[in-house]
């Protein structure tokens, strides 16, 4: 019975006296807060003067070594073992900046980074061509691997970078921390028409071994055919590779599939031999779901790992004077052009229309012996066309007149049946015709109603519901 009466009492007040009394204690608590704060600002301030009047009284090294170097203070740096060339070059306008990098940051390394092809830059960026990228205090020139990550976690590299979606790169150098902005350029001449940042990137991990794979297809051909297995040639080149793929899947340009077995010697026969007369290696035996044919073409799609090249030439800027451009490792296109080499064309490469002739197989052949144990409804009923008519048909049939009086009289009487059969099928389809059209009909007035049925229902249950709010 406290409890009850207590929360009575409490509920008793009014909110303004509520108010009140909470506004008073926030008001009170803030003033005590800052107060707080003010003194405690105030014996900071009283002991920095303390510490300035006792820092005055010494001399200037015996103040550097107990307070160490105030904000503004000149330094000299002596740096050792610059190249002449920095003092020969050096130009006064061009500041120097002096930075230090932590220890992890002095090893050389595979790096991976998260890039995308900047939006103004118009071309798409090329696997393996030299770029100049900017990772905290150092620029340098290095070859990327441009990749893409799929879903089952597999690093599928990517000849050119996306239009407009991040792709990961792979590129050997002087590592830096996770998060590092990266900004790359194509190279350091002022005189460019176009856009001059090719991309931007961040840095995600730093000596990864990430394994970049991209696809290949080995194409061989039969040079022995058994029942359902085979031996492929020109697909291997040693019995080592074979080893390496024995298990793979393999099929066939008609679609039969099979499966790489082991390298094939003692099955070769009178196959061609190598010099020495040892057989001949990179044969592989297979076996498919059927049998195969000596114009079928065998295919084997795997991956290969690629490897990212190991090479970065850091920037040698403040080497040279301003006036010329550093100039680095050339991209392919660059080199072609100097050289005035043509593109090489790959003529399988090209698209072109291509012709395949139907193939024709075998008529399917049933033994006899299972002839005779299969069901009618199974059995074969094809009826092979005679080469020569038979007798009948080849002789000549000479009807009586009486014959040909009933022949012609069927003959008319099957034609009369046939056009009462037409005229019937015609009037049972002008007929279905007027009732769809009357059912329609029909059907559009009884939705209509239906409609009407359902405004009047409505109406009535609205006028109701309002009547039972407004209540008696």
């Amino acid at each position: 019975m406290t409890c009850l009466s207590s929360v009575f009492y409490v509920n008793n007040f009014t909110d303004e006296e509520i108010n009140a009394e909470h506004g008073s204690k926030f008001h009170h608590r803030q003033a005590n807060e800052s107060g707080f704060f003010d003194k405690l600002k105030e014996e900071v301030e009283l002991r920095k003067q303390m510490n300035m009047a006792e820092l005055n009284d010494l001399d200037e090294e015996t103040r550097i070594e107990v307070e160490g170097f105030r904000t503004g203070t000149y330094l000299r740096l002596e740096v050792h073992d610059v190249p002449f060339e920095m003092v020969e070059h050096f130009d006064p306008f061009h500041p120097v900046l002096v930075g230090g990098i932590g220890l992890g940051e002095e090893n050389v390394g595979y790096m991976q980074v998260r890039i995308k092809r900047h939006r103004w830059h118009k071309k798409l960026l090329k696997t393996r061509d030299p770029i100049i990228v900017s990772i905290g205090w150092r620029r340098y020139q290095t070859i990327p691997v441009y990749a893409t990550e799929d879903c089952n976690g597999r690093h599928r590299m990517l000849k050119y970078t996306k239009e407009h979606m991040h792709c990961l790169a792979m590129f050997w150098g002087p590592l830096a921390p996770p998060n590092t902005g990266v900004v790359a350029v194509q190279n350091l001449s002022n005189n460019q028409a176009t856009f001059r940042i090719i991309a931007t990137a961040v840095v995600l991990e730093f000596n990864h071994a990430a394994r970049l794979v991209k696809k290949i297809k080995l194409v061989g051909e039969p040079c022995k055919i058994f029942k359902k297995t085979a031996l492929i040639k020109n697909m291997f080149t040693s019995d080592l590779e074979i080893a390496r793929f024995e298990g793979a899947a393999v099929q066939t340009a008609s679609g039969i599939r099979g499966q790489v077995k082991k390298a094939a010697k003692e099955e070769l026969g009178n196959q061609p031999k190598k010099k020495g007369g040892l057989p001949r290696e990179g044969i592989a035996r297979c076996t498919f779901e059927d049998r195969i044919l000596m114009s079928d073409l065998v295919f084997l799609r795997a991956w290969t790992e690629v490897e990212v090249p190991c090479f970065f030439n850091p920037l040698t800027t403040a080497l040279q004077p301003r006036d010329q451009t550093w100039q680095g490792m050339k991209t392919v296109a660059e080199l072609r052009r100097e050289n005035k080499l043509p593109v090489p064309v790959n003529k399988d490469s090209l698209y072109r229309p291509i012709e395949r002739k139907a193939r024709k197989f075998n008529p399917l052949v049933i033994p006899k012996s299972l002839q005779a144990a299969l069901p009618f409804a199974s059995k074969p009923k094809d009826i092979l066309k005679r080469k020569k008519p038979l007798l009948e048909n080849r002789r000549a049939v000479v009807m009586e007149p009486h014959e040909r009086k009933v022949h012609a009289l069927v003959q008319h009487l099957q034609m009369i049946r046939n056009e009462k059969m037409k005229k019937r099928k015609l009037k049972e389809t002008e007929k279905r015709k007027r009732f769809e059209a009357e059912k329609a009909k029909e059907e559009q007035v009884s939705r209509k109603r239906q409609r009407e049925e359902r405004k009047e229902r409505y109406r009535a249950q609205d006028k109701q519901s309002k009547r039972i709010r407004k209540g008696p």
